[in-house]
């Protein structure tokens, strides 16, 4: 499945359109290695995301073409979450 098509189904980002912006920036990692919003994502995969002043990590663990809003959080499991501050993100 597509990057920015996963991180909508799974309610990580709202809006696709979103996603595959902030895939696009440069601010999303599939096991360490940069991906735009077209990357393939598979179970197994850690998905870092860079989203405002937190940094997320999450290791997908079912892809499903669509899902109910109580499902979607059961495609991913949080591995770490924290705040990165206002510079590191800047020299990111």
């Amino acid at each position: 499945m597509r990057l920015d098509k996963f991180l909508k189904v799974s309610r990580l980002i709202k809006r696709r359109t979103l996603a595959k912006e902030v895939s696009d920036q440069g601010r999303i990692e599939i096991n360490g290695k940069e991906a735009k919003a077209s990357s393939t994502v598979k179970v197994g995969d850690e998905l870092t995301l860079r989203l405002g002043p937190r940094r997320i990590t999450v290791k997908i663990e079912r892809i499903q073409e669509t899902t109910r809003k109580e499902e979607a959080a059961e495609m991913y499991t949080i591995l770490k979450e924290e705040r990165v501050g206002y510079s590191e993100e800047q020299n990111d």
